[in-house]
């Protein structure tokens, strides 16, 4: 896995915001393996904004 450039990448909250959904269900894609979570362990998560897009899109009714 590549991490993508970090102009790209998002903490949990603006993740949340971007896609429509609370950061307990970031949290929860992140261990269903729905979307890559960036980061050291214990430290801030960060989410490529690109993954995300992708991931609103197709929850579009």
């Amino acid at each position: 896995m590549i991490k993508p450039p970090s102009h790209r990448l998002v903490p949990t909250k603006v993740a949340a915001l971007a896609v429509g959904v609370s950061e307990a269900t970031i949290r929860k894609w992140v261990s269903r393996g729905k979307i890559t979570r960036y980061g050291a362990p214990h430290r801030r998560s960060e989410f490529d904004i690109e993954e995300l897009t992708e991931l609103a899109l197709q929850r579009r009714p």
